[in-house]
Order: structure tokens, then C-alpha cells, then sequence
């Protein structure tokens, strides 16, 4: 029994110096592992996208008024059409609470967890509508990318027209090989029940 004990000690010291009992600390390296990355280290998301009649900036401080002056304007199809809900937009909204979102978008940009985008006339001066693109919260999809315009820009066909650029910008520029449209390629009460929740 005293051999047998001998044995096992040394061979318990020889496994020690070798590593070969690293299990444990393996697994939690697996699990403290990051998650994989939104979009690769080396793609830069566009800051700049010119279109015909129209542009793509970041979503950020410089556009506050811009965005604020639309949404506000649409208040009633944006519940009905984007947001599914009277939590955003709503009449109590001011230029301030837009500015807080306008910063958070612009740090979720610069950190690179999501993308943010207002689409602008070619001056600059009002914004049509926003892009959005985000990952998905649901599995065989790389992004999520949803999109809307102000009433007025509804009316006059404009959204049908961005749907369609949209898709062949994000197909284009963007490195992803699935990406879920809901509210338009994936009718509303299907992804819903693939999110698990209402809304966007």
C-alpha cells in the first residue's frame, strides 16, 4: 500500500509539472471567452454614403435637430409602422431626450455594437428617415436591419424606394451573409414569435 501510494504521489507531481491536469481552468477560459465580434476588426463601418437624392451619416449630436424635427412630424406612423408601440416616438418628447439618444447611438457606433443611421437630403438640412443596423437577437442571422421615413416621405413612395436600396447597400458593403429584414422580408407576427417578444 505504501509503494502504491509512493507511485501515486509521484505521478500526481509528474502530471502537475507536466499541465496535464488543466481541466477546470480550460473550461473557464472557454466560458470567460469573448463573444465573437459584430463585424470583423479589419471592416469599417461606412460614415459617409452617398445616394441618388439623398445621404447616410451616423446618427449623433450633429444631427439632433434633424432627426427630432422628423420622427416628430410622424408620430402616429412610426408607432403604427416602426416601433409597433406608443413608447416611441410620443408628444412628450423633447430636443433633450433626443440628444441622449442621439449620444447613445453615437457611442454604440464608435464602440462598433450597432449602426445607426439618418438619412438626409443631399444638403444636409432634414432627415427622411433612419437606418439601422444591428445584430440579430436571432440565431442563422448575422444582422438585423430595419429602416423608416416620415409620413410625408411614406406618402410619396420613399420608402419603398430605401427598402430597396438598403438591401443592395447592405448586400454590397457589409460583411454578413444572412440578414433578417423584419417588418418586411419576415412579416411582424413571425418574428415575434422568432424574438420571443413584441416589437422591434
Amino acid at each position: 500500500m505504501g509503494n502504491a501510494l509512493s507511485l501515486s504521489i509521484a505521478a500526481l507531481g509528474l502530471c502537475l509539472s507536466a499541465g496535464c491536469i488543466a481541466s477546470e481552468p480550460a473550461d473557464a477560459e472557454i466560458a470567460a471567452s469573448p463573444a465573437p465580434a459584430f463585424i470583423p476588426a479589419d471592416f469599417d463601418p461606412p460614415t459617409l454614403v452617398e445616394a441618388q437624392g439623398f445621404k447616410l451619416v451616423p446618427l449623433g449630436p450633429d444631427v439632433v435637430e434633424q432627426d427630432y424635427a422628423a420622427y416628430m412630424s410622424s408620430i402616429e406612423h412610426l408607432q403604427q409602422t416602426f416601433t409597433r408601440s406608443t413608447g416611441w416616438p410620443h408628444a412628450d418628447l423633447t430636443l433633450a431626450d433626443s440628444m441622449v439618444d442621439m449620444e447613445t447611438e453615437a457611442a454604440r457606433f464608435a464602440a462598433r455594437e450597432s449602426f445607426a443611421y439618418g438619412v438626409l437630403t443631399r444638403d444636409g438640412q432634414h432627415e427622411l428617415g433612419s437606418v439601422y443596423v444591428r445584430p440579430s437577437p436571432v440565431s442563422g442571422y448575422d444582422a438585423v436591419v430595419s429602416l423608416w421615413v416620415t409620413k410625408a416621405q411614406y406618402d410619396a413612395g420613399f420608402d419603398a424606394v430605401l427598402y430597396r436600396w438598403t438591401r443592395e447597400w447592405v448586400a454590397r458593403e457589409w460583411p454578413f451573409a444572412k440578414v433578417a429584414y423584419p417588418g418586411r422580408e419576415i412579416a411582424w407576427d413571425e418574428w415575434d414569435v422568432m424574438t420571443g417578444e413584441a416589437g422591434i
